[in-house]
């Protein structure tokens, strides 16, 4: 298995004597999204006269597995040998590539396998029968009569690989509906397979942007406000220029640029610079006064989304739980920080960058440099991860590396690199909210009332659905309140939308990573109300067969009901996510610094047809591993005049191998489409880790992260 360089539009749709299929097919997208568009021609096999079996990927690889995933469901139909397997990034085409989900080339939603899987085994299934097609002309026997396996082709007195079949297989037309495999005659599919990109990327051949190095290339770096929105009022660059490689500095309008030899100078040139901030249009409030101000409208919201009931007053077999929670703003941190290089030659330009929206993201960069769009020529790299940051409709990182470009003015390629620093304080957060619930159980522990006030941020107008009073609102400030499946009775929900200039976007699991905690901890508080436990209740509470599997074999593996060491407890939760559904048991215990001590989690996922297995693991056990660091420690928060406090590691840290538990995994064998993995083990750790805790001190943990929570408890 290898992976190969980045695909061109020229080379993907030439093939050069090799079998090229390019394929017009319909996809199921996911299930928000209702029906997909037809898709224009794509192109995505290539087989090689060495036998090689090349998947064009259109997906960014950024460690979800994403492109293995894609790759195996093509090899499974085609019947390909894994190990001639290699992959190819797509070039930039919307025509070709589009995601069907988003109308354009685009990663996320941990939508990649739940859009293409159909997609991808019909592409496959589409080349096999062509191979098949020449084999048996060129033998002169019946086409049932060719057996295809680990790519070759074979049938009594006859055999050939698909390499040798490749330049006669292209002469037939393309199938426009191939024979698909049954799942008892998958052979890769649902099998653990190495990652077609492990190999290079242990022993370093994979390039990432970081790893480009052009002749006479210049570093750049970026000066940024130390508060959201404020512009440079004026600088001083004279010190900056006196630093040795310092070539130049400019303003870039979203900062001040410093260009230099190398990324030494670049730091030391930018740390000289004198910069006057305009504040008028920033946020220059600190998180105090906008969290008193969110809670208010949490308290009272203004916009009514829904209403099936007014909670009941209190009488005698009625439990009423009260919670006031607020979940910070926070960082993405992914492991590599932003970065780009750029090289503007005449009137082309070549953008070095592991882009997740491909085709808008050149575009920006060559608007923001004054290059005409076609002129552009992407290489898409494998990035070092994104959990939401590289996903940015606004391309505002695109653009910056555009305008860093053209006020260089030369032909010299840039690297543009964002430190750590400017990634943790680069805003585009995950927007700090705040609920307000009363919620009431009935000894039966039926949920006969669920008042829920919650106020956030809007990420943007993607989702936007209406109001009771016929007002516009962004769903995802609240997804998750509504769609869990439990039977509420007398659910009303309203919102208020905070308004502030601090630039925020969608976090791992987006809504579901603050209404999964809201929802599930007060949950557990209205069972221990009322004497019940809390397995029994949410699954006497849930409507959705798979929801209820989830939670059963979660608590199963967990051995729920046991009698637990002294010290140590057991929290469950249960949340759906882009249509996955996944439970989580925590096992906890008081840490010596007084904060939860996680040992051990089992989680148990169903998301359709299972793949890669082996991949599944490894993004749940990532998943938990996030979600749990966040969930003890992070939080951004900005200080008087708006300025954020955290700026690298030791003041948003991230889980050490210390803290990392022992994690068991059980996928729920289906047989339905396969839906997504990256983001939903994320929401459900947090709640679970605090519903042990409650169970273990009976504290009820209202304010995120764990470590602000808990002291603030204890004060």
């Amino acid at each position: 298995m290898t992976s190969g360089p980045v695909a061109t539009r020229r080379g993907v749709l030439a093939g050069g004597g090799a079998l090229v299929i390019a394929l017009a097919m319909p996809l199921k997208a996911r299930a928000a999204a209702q029906a997909a568009a037809p898709f224009a021609p794509n192109a995505f096999i290539r087989v090689a006269p060495d036998n090689s079996v090349t998947v064009v990927i259109k997906a960014i690889e950024f460690g979800q597995g994403a492109a293995t995933g894609l790759a195996t469901l093509a090899a499974e139909e085609l019947d390909a040998d894994w190990s001639k397997v290699r992959l190819e990034f797509a070039p930039n085409d919307d025509a070709l590539y589009a995601n069907p989900m988003m109308g354009t080339m685009a990663t996320g939603g941990s939508g990649t396998i739940a859009t293409a899987h159909t997609q991808m085994r019909v592409a496959g299934a589409a080349a096999k029968e062509m191979l098949v097609a020449a084999a048996a002309k060129a033998w002169g026997v019946p086409a049932g009569k060719i057996a295809v396996a680990n790519s070759m082709l074979t049938a009594p007195g006859h055999s050939a690989t698909f390499g040798d079949m490749a330049s006669a297989a292209s002469a037939f037309p393309v199938p426009e509906k191939p024979t698909l495999k049954t799942p008892d005659q998958f052979k890769l599919i649902g099998k653990t397979l190495p990652k077609l990109d492990s190999a290079v990327k242990s022993d370093g051949r994979a390039q990432f942007t970081v790893d480009v190095k052009r002749d006479g290339m210049v570093t750049a770096l970026v000066a940024h406000a130390p508060m959201p929105a404020a512009k440079v009022a004026n600088f001083e660059a004279a010190a900056a220029l006196a630093v040795p490689g310092v070539l130049k500095v400019a303003n870039v309008d979203s900062g001040v640029a410093v260009f230099a030899k190398d990324m030494a100078a670049a730091l030391k040139g930018r740390r000289a610079l004198k910069i006057d901030w305009d504040t008028s249009n920033a946020e220059t409030r600190s998180s105090k006064e906008l969290e008193a101000k969110a809670q208010a409208m949490a308290a009272k919201p203004p916009l009514p989304v829904m209403n099936t009931g007014e909670l009941p007053k209190p009488a005698k077999g009625i439990a009423i739980v009260e919670g006031t929670y607020t979940l910070p703003y926070l960082a993405h941190a992914p492991m590599e920080t932003l970065d780009a290089v750029v090289q503007i030659t005449g009137d082309r330009m070549d953008v070095w960058l592991g882009s997740q929206f491909q085709t808008m993201e050149s575009a920006a960069v060559a608007e923001a440099a004054g290059i005409a769009k076609d002129k552009v020529l992407l290489h898409q790299q494998y990035a070092g991860g994104s959990f939401g940051r590289r996903a940015t409709f606004d391309q505002a990182f695109g653009r910056e590396a555009g305008r860093v470009a053209k006020a260089w003015g030369g032909p010299e390629p840039i690297k543009f690199v964002w430190t750590r620093e400017d990634d943790i304080t680069g805003q585009y957060y995950r927007p700090m909210n705040a609920h307000k619930v009363r919620a009431a159980m009935d000894a039966k522990g039926k949920v006969v009332g669920w008042d829920h006030g919650l106020t956030g941020q809007s990420i943007g107008n993607f989702m936007m659905v209406d109001t009771l009073d016929g007002q516009k609102v962004d769903a995802l400030i609240f997804e998750g309140v509504r769609e869990q499946g439990y039977a509420f009775a007398n659910h009303k929900l309203g919102i208020g939308v905070l308004e502030s200039p601090m630039k925020v976007l969608w976090w791992r699991s987006v809504g579901h990573s603050h209404t999964g905690y809201v929802m599930e901890t007060m949950l557990d508080r209205l069972f221990a109300a009322q004497g019940i436990d809390p397995v029994k209740g949410r699954l006497d509470l849930q409507e959705n067969e798979r929801a209820k599997g989830v939670i059963a074999e979660a608590a199963k593996m967990a051995d729920w009901g046991r009698k637990m060491p002294e010290g140590r407890a057991l929290g469950i939760a249960f949340v759906e996510s882009f249509n996955t559904f996944v439970a989580e048991v925590a096992e906890v215990s008081k840490g010596k610094d007084g904060l939860p001590k996680v040992h051990k989690v089992w989680a148990a996922v169903d998301l359709g047809l299972a793949v890669n297995p082996d991949v599944i693991r490894a993004q749940v056990e990532g998943g938990i591993g996030y979600a749990l660091g966040h969930a003890l420690h992070s939080e951004i928060t900005l200080g008087d005049g708006g300025i954020i406090e955290q700026r690298n590691f030791d003041t948003y840290p991230s889980l050490r191998m210390s803290e990392m538990p022992e994690i068991e995994v059980s996928i729920i064998p289906s047989d339905k489409d396969p839906t997504g993995i990256g983001e939903p083990p994320v929401p459900p750790l947090a709640p679970a880790v605090g519903n042990a805790w409650f169970a273990l001190t009976g504290q009820a943990v209202e304010r995120l992260p764990f470590a602000r929570g808990i002291a603030e408890k204890s004060a």
